[in-house]
């Protein structure tokens, strides 16, 4: 995967001379630290801040969307101060000197310079992942540690209201505010909109696999605008990679950046590029505000796992084991079970009209079980609202010449097994409810890999068997990404993405964004 600031240049220092670097511009000899040029690290000059070449930093659309955040941020610590007023928290503050803090109003600025400080208005980090609400807790906590210091200090037993209460308001009001606004930019680049350009420099595959990516996740609001290949060219000589021109060849790196059209530069496999090669492409990118991507070659996985381990100067990527124990999965076994009985009780009234809906349709069962296998192999009887007719799996192995997909996925798009109340339920999950018991049980659980039949596994390769690793859930990326348009191969890369890369926050982002995939009905058929 791509991980912004992957790589950065080291510091700034003098220079003497020039010579021609790799990328086709002047590189200096530079002066100081004799070690410096026994590395052959040598910096090239630094433009003119006039140079038309340098680029003008975020687009205007990242400047609206900073200033909508940052708007966003301050009516939030504004209302909440506001609550504490009215609520008459800070009124008892004792004279410190000739002065008479309103506590309210200080902890308000407090908590905005906080954030000032944690960079949580960085458009890098704003609209996409979870660095941006991490940034944001960063510096709320500070905040309150901060001012409950200042309490003690000042012997200001009425600020702790606002340390435990306000505080915490403009953090729910300021992530709230910061949801809303990001739902409304994914809009926008789901239209073509907000949309930062990057220049691609690999071989043709790594390329055309960068802009498959990019396309495939338009939430991350990256697409490929240009690219540099070995031979200049794209597959068989041609100018195009996917639709993308080709710009040049590797020597053409730095003309094709200086000209300041890509705000991010990806670099992706790319046999003959030496670390001194990549960090003469660094320090030109520094002068021309593009950001630089190096691709680890570790795909599908996430920075949880990731811990950089530097040798000599030399950044080394530590791969940790995912874990599969702990106190982090005996929260989520919790929270599955009293998710899942909440869920049964809120959702009784419609659990009940889809049940009587079956009935009425062909008077056939209302429930449907299925053997699953679950966690490391263990078989289970799932349980779902019947779709299709009561011979259904009879009809299965008949279905299987039909099957859209290039592996044992037994999903075709047009079922005729289903019944007409099951084609409803389907394209809703709303057959997938009954498997809230699944989750209560324990076989199953809210956010996990797809439950595959047992001859689906006897056909799983080394890779697939990883599914198994975990429990299955009644809804995951493979809900999120398509469900049914998903072919074979797709499912099992999501799954094991999922697997590979869990935390508490995914399963969060995924449960969010199931709910839009089933009122869409995207995928399902």
């Amino acid at each position: 995967m791509f991980h912004p600031s992957a790589a950065s240049a080291p510091a700034r220092g003098g220079t003497r001379g020039h010579v021609t670097s790799d990328l086709g511009v002047k590189r200096p000899h530079r002066g100081g630290h004799p070690s410096a040029f026994r590395r052959g690290r040598e910096r090239p000059p630094r433009r003119s801040r006039a140079d038309p070449a340098r680029a003008a930093g975020p687009a205007a659309w990242q400047r609206r969307y900073r200033a909508h955040v940052m708007t966003s941020d301050v009516v939030s610590v504004a209302l909440a101060v506001v609550v504490g007023n009215v609520l008459g928290l800070g009124r008892a503050v004792p004279v410190f000197g000739d002065v008479t803090p309103a506590v309210g109003v200080l902890a308000g600025v407090l908590t905005l310079s906080c954030l000032y400080a944690a960079r949580a208005w960085d458009v890098r980090v704003l609209g996409q992942g979870p660095e941006e609400f991490a940034r944001v807790l960063k510096g709320m906590v500070t905040s309150a540690v901060l001012l409950g210091m200042l309490g003690l200090a000042m012997l200001a037993t009425a600020a702790r209201p606002w340390v435990f209460g306000l505080i915490p308001l403009a953090a729910v009001l300021a992530a709230a505010g910061r949801l809303g606004l990001r739902a409304r930019l994914h809009r926008q680049r789901n239209s073509g909109s907000c949309l930062v350009p990057v220049l691609a420099i690999g071989t043709t595959d790594s390329v055309a696999d960068l802009i498959v990516r990019t396309r495939r996740d338009v939430a991350a609001g990256w697409i490929v605008a240009g690219a540099c290949t070995p031979t200049g060219t794209g597959p068989d000589g041609a100018e195009q990679i996917n639709e993308v021109p080709v710009l040049g060849d590797l020597d053409a790196v730095g003309e094709v950046v200086s000209r300041g059209e890509h705000h991010v530069v990806a670099v992706a496999a790319t046999p003959g590029w030496s670390s001194r090669r990549l960090h003469e492409l660094a320090w030109r990118l520094e002068d021309t505000g593009a950001e630089l991507v190096v691709d680890p070659g570790l795909m599908e996985v996430a920075g949880p796992r990731l811990h950089v381990e530097p040798v000599d100067g030399l950044p080394l990527l530590r791969l940790t084991n995912p874990t599969y124990t702990g106190v982090s999965w005996m929260v989520k076994h919790c929270y599955d079970r009293i998710a899942a009985v909440l869920l049964i009780v809120i959702l009784a009234p419609v659990l009940l009209m889809v049940a009587v809906a079956i009935k009425i349709d062909d008077g056939g069962p209302v429930l449907f079980r299925q053997t699953r296998v679950g966690r490391r192999g263990r078989e289970f009887r799932m349980v779902k609202f019947r779709s299709v007719v009561v011979d259904a799996e009879q009809q299965g192995p008949a279905l299987v010449e039909r099957n859209y997909d290039a592996g044992p996925l037994l999903e075709p798009r047009a079922d005729p097994r289903a019944t007409r109340a099951g084609a409803l339920l389907r394209r809703y999950s709303l057959d997938e409810l009954p498997q809230l018991f699944n989750v209560l049980t324990g076989a199953m659980a809210l956010v996990g890999p797809r439950p595959p039949l047992p001859e689906e596994v006897a056909t799983y390769a080394f890779d697939a068997r990883r599914r198994l690793l975990v429990k299955p859930g009644l809804t995951g990326l493979w809900q999120i990404s398509g469900r049914s348009d998903l072919s074979w191969d797709e499912s099992v890369r999501l799954d094991l993405r999922y697997v590979e890369n869990w935390t508490p926050a995914l399963d969060l982002l995924i449960l969010r964004r199931t709910v839009g995939a089933v009122f869409s009905g995207r995928g399902a058929y």
